[in-house]
């Protein structure tokens, strides 16, 4: 359905037959097609079918000049052989290789070794013994070292950065690859271009540094215990089925012996036109598209595609148990295996059943176990998937509880559901607010061309007159309908998974073997890339903001009003910003999160939550570091209706001290739980890095102050909010005066505003010489980020400055991810770039990032130094950075509140004007002598924080002093409590 992000759902109606005639599948014609369209679709969808079954969908969008565009096979995990699981995932690493016509030097020169590594790792697959497999292994490293020297490392990504694609991607899962990328409107020559030939003969070249790649992502998902209670969970669900028995990254023992000739032959399988499709949601001209598809995509030749099924899964008869050890928190995971995408009705029924146990707001699990705050934190949903849906129940425990009890108390509002026990206004509710994200989701080219590709991949595109009636049918649902399907569906027949906290001694990582680094012919070019450069592209002009005239601005008394129209749609979002935050108060935080528990004299806080609900509003009280906000947003006709409720709420709540006492222990088993997680701390490390021992992230109330914190005081501090002078934001229908006028009788302000608290100061760390922060963790991996505070904002500075991070270390592109992943295989992910502060008084922070093996930790660290200690130069890459930078600028539309927040952010950094026009104008006169120089300034020779997160067992503490004097933080030091 078209609102799928927004409710963090899968969920794809199935045929026409249940919508309503209104929504019919009709032919239409233009520019010598025929495509079939559905009526009264808000997304205006054209389904286009080619004569060798390629299948188009396009959507037209004209908000900004940029494309979304999807191309999707029909084909993942659950096809991969048994005997080579993970291979549908190599082989999308594989397809950015490229072809016999760009990647390559001397394509003559370079097949003999890539025929010879693929006969190779036919041998080695087949070979057992140890000795033998070294053996053959170190010839496919000398044999691909010498292969790689006729290679052009990241040539794809290469054209699609200087094209000024954004978000170049891909995915494998279940039933589906998909590749992925945001591409300027005129750029679609291009695209078309280069995606038809990616597809028409791909070369596996590059393939064990690629390898490499593959096994870190695996080490990475066994580090990963959510990851790991997943395929449990799986596994349990289908004992039969791939969607259980089949990973997408696949087996270790596979991972350990690829099959180039089993890749390539799931290739030629699956990637056929009529088992594909190209989808582009944005600005283009449809007629003009689909004659550039068929044109470039004609040469591919359709196939018959035999589509995996499987035996009917045996019934579950009682409840099946399975525990996952690990490091991190614990949680309960139950899941449902219900039928699939196919079937229309049950998929409407399953997903009304999952919405009306949580939705956010009102929903059985938001108000009886959330809002009551019987545990940590409980949710549902629903992941479709052709064949079967996956009904998932999922929580965490508070403080004292055990995991049993969480089990207990979500299965408890399961019952109540199965008993009927919720009003039949909740699936009215319900059904109003998905019309507002469905008005939110046609403003976004990625939701439009996500919602039509997740269709495609269940239906081949054959149900979407159902998923455009969707909100119609689901409207349709019954209260009784949602009781007897849950009745006769959701009993004993449960799989659940305890998430246990503990060490997980069964767990193993990839060994990987030595590699030699292999070429990247960093500023070589194949005549196919030069032909795309060369191919014409009408010039974007870039639009500028004009905040004199873009913004109007007015008064409500003494505060100011920043206005901007929505003139699209029926849709308002109301902003009261404060400049305090928890740098001047440590409880403003806390007491935004207890006013969601508290009610008034009038109104519980369930009945306020429902209110909201029902009439699609909804707010929001946040507090950052230095300012807090209120946001109330929804459907405009509601406006006065949602600030009433809110300002009753803000100056009438009255302390509830249960609700303070659960919110306290949830607050301490908050706090355990990010202890165990390792990217909380890593970004606990940073900041200690940054700031030092007193920093923003532990910036926090300490578990005594906590303990004597009492109720009244965030209730009082909350009534007295309105008392501080906001700054009123607003974009909806309301011309100014009407908007001014309500809010001065809707919001009453006191005749003096209130003072904020002096804030906390914290000052950036300057470094004299390096040093280690480091904290053990059970990890098979280890984590490592460079961190360094540099010189003072200086706006002079910007051009350069992005320039660099394009160029060094901002994609896969770049000089730093070329290197250490594409050419040393040393990480799966790795990153370095000069961080831009966000006010004008703080400095410039440079961070680096790898993350590797332990047992190649040092590696890592040393690549990594060597970039920061002399940049490489490439010509061809910083035309393609500048190029891209030029295009990025070009396409970028600014709208909405976006334009009201540019705004603030640029008062921040001491401006009155737009920046971009500035880096824009110096783009084309900079050059690689003021890259360099501006590499030897700020990022050579630094004296850098080395913040390290790996296990003591795996990490010697010698090798951490080769980098600077160690320092071991304990958690307590890192989170402040």
């Amino acid at each position: 359905m078209r609102v799928l992000k927004l409710f963090l759902l899968l969920v794809v109606a199935g045929n026409a037959t249940f919508a309503q005639s209104k929504y019919e599948w009709k032919e239409g014609n233009a520019g010598g097609y025929t495509y079939k369209y559905v009526t009264n679709d808000p997304m205006q969808a054209r389904f286009y079918t080619l004569k060798n079954g390629l299948t188009v969908i396009l959507s037209v969008n004209k908000k900004e000049p940029r494309i979304q565009t999807l191309i999707g096979v029909r084909a993942g995990s659950t096809s991969d052989p048994a005997d080579h699981t993970g291979l549908a995932h190599y082989l999308e690493h594989l397809l950015f290789k490229g072809t016999d016509k760009y990647g390559s030097l001397d394509w003559a020169k370079e097949k003999p070794y890539l025929d010879q590594i693929e006969g190779l790792y036919d041998v080695y697959n087949q070979t057992t013994d140890v000795a033998k497999r070294k053996a053959i292994y170190r010839q496919i490293d000398s044999v691909s070292g010498i292969a790689a020297k006729y290679a052009i490392a990241n040539e794809y990504d290469k054209m699609m950065t200087a094209m000024g694609a954004q978000g170049t991607n891909a995915h494998t899962s279940n039933e589906e690859t998909v590749y992925e990328e945001d591409i300027p409107s005129n750029a679609v020559d291009k695209f078309l271009t280069l995606q038809a030939e990616r597809f028409r003969n791909p070369q596996f070249r590059i393939f064990h540094t690629e390898l490499e790649a593959v096994y870190e992502e695996k080490n990475r998902g066994l580090d990963n215990d959510n990851n790991k209670m997943y395929e449990t969970l799986f596994a349990a669900l289908f004992p039969t089925h791939n969607y259980g028995q089949q990973t997408t990254i696949g087996t270790i023992e596979h991972l350990k012996n690829p099959s180039l000739k089993a890749i390539r032959k799931f290739y030629d399988t699956y990637y056929v036109p009529n088992n594909m499709s190209i989808v582009m949601a944005g600005d283009f001209d449809p007629d003009y598209v689909i004659k550039k598809i068929d044109e470039k995509f004609s040469y591919m030749q359709p196939k018959p595609v035999t589509e995996y099924t499987a035996a009917p899964e045996k019934a579950i008869t009682a409840p099946i148990v399975k525990e996952v050890i690990g490091p991190d928190a614990e949680s309960v995971n139950i899941a449902f295996r219900l039928p699939g995408a196919e079937d229309t009705k049950t998929r409407l029924l399953i997903a009304a059943l999952a919405q009306v146990l949580t939705n956010g707001s009102a929903g059985l699990m938001d108000l009886n176990l959330n809002k009551q705050q019987k545990l940590l934190s409980a949710s549902a949903g629903d992941y479709g998937l052709k064949d079967y849906t996956v009904l998932f129940l999922a929580g965490k425990a508070k403080e004292g509880q055990t995991l049993e009890d969480v089990r207990d108390l979500l299965l408890g509002q399961l019952e109540i559901l199965k008993k009927g026990q919720f009003d039949e206004t909740l699936i009215k509710a319900i059904v109003n607010n998905y019309k507002l994200a469905e008005i939110q989701g046609l403003e976004s080219n990625n939701n439009r061309a996500t919602s039509i590709m997740d269709n495609y991949i269940k239906s081949a595109g054959k149900t979407w007159a159902a998923d455009v009636a969707y909100i119609d049918d689901l409207s349709k649902i019954s209260k009784q309908q949602i009781v007897d399907f849950a009745n006769k569906n959701l009993n004993n027949n449960y799989v659940i998974v305890y998430k246990r906290k503990g060490e997980d001694k069964s767990t193993e990582k990839v060994e990987k073997p030595p590699i030699t680094p292999v070429e990247v012919n960093r500023d070589a070019q194949s005549a196919f890339l030069k032909s795309i450069f060369e191919m014409p592209a009408t010039p974007v002009k870039p639009q500028w903001l004009d905040f004199n005239k873009d913004i109007q601005k007015g008064k409500v008394g003494a505060a100011d009003v920043l206005y901007v129209q929505n003139k699209e749609n029926g849709l308002f979002r109301l902003y009261y910003k404060f400049d305090m935050g928890s740098w001047n108060n440590k409880l403003l935080p806390l007491a935004a999160t207890y006013l969601s528990f508290l009610g008034t004299d009038k109104m519980s806080a369930e009945e306020i939550t429902k209110q909201f609900y029902n009439i699609a509003c909804s707010f929001k009280v946040s507090a950052g570091s230095d300012e807090s906000s209120i946001v109330i947003s929804g459907l405009n006709e509601n406006f006065d209706q949602a600030v009433k409720l809110f300002e009753d709420l803000i100056r009438n709540c009255k302390v509830d001290e249960n609700a303070f006492a659960a919110l306290k222990s949830r607050i301490n088993k908050s706090r355990t739980d990010a202890k165990l997680n390792k990217g909380q701390i890593m970004n606990a490390l940073t900041y200690y890095g940054m700031y030092g021992a007193k920093n923003p992230f532990n910036n926090t109330l300490s578990k005594a102050d906590l303990e004597s914190l009492k109720a009244q005081t965030l209730v009082d501090l909350l009534h007295s909010l309105p008392n501080f002078k906001p700054t009123i934001i607003y974009y909806g229908p309301k011309p100014l005066a009407t908007l001014t006028a309500d809010v001065k009788r809707l919001h009453p302000m006191p005749a003096t505003f209130a003072t904020p608290p002096a804030a906390t100061k914290f000052e950036q760390v300057h470094n004299t010489k390096g040093n280690v922060l480091f904290t053990d963790y059970n990890m098979v991996q280890s984590e490592v980020r460079w961190v360094y505070n540099d010189t003072k904002y200086d706006p002079k500075e910007t051009a350069i400055v992005e320039l660099f991070n394009a160029y060094f270390g901002g994609g896969m592109g770049s000089i730093v991810f070329q290197t250490i992943r594409e050419s040393k295989a040393l990480a799966y992910s790795t990153y370095a770039y000069y961080s831009s502060p966000n006010k004008k008084e703080l400095s410039y922070t440079t961070m680096a990032y790898v993350g590797s093996q332990a047992d190649k930790m040092n590696e890592a660290i040393a690549g990594m130094n060597e970039l920061l200690t002399d940049i490489p130069r490439s010509d061809k890459a910083l035309i393609t950075a500048k190029a891209s930078m030029k295009q990025d600028i070009e396409t970028q539309r600014v709208t909405q509140d976006g334009i009201i927040a540019n705004y603030l952010n640029a008062k921040k950094l001491g401006l009155d004007y737009d920046l971009r026009k500035d880096v824009y104008n110096a783009i084309d006169n900079m050059n690689f002598e003021q890259v360099k120089a501006f590499h030897a300034k700020h990022i050579a020779g630094k004296p850098y924080t080395y913040c390290v997160l790996a296990s003591d067992k795996r990490v010697s503490e010698e090798d951490l002093k080769k980098y600077g004097d160690v320092k071991k933080l304990s958690l307590e030091e890192l989170f402040g409590y």
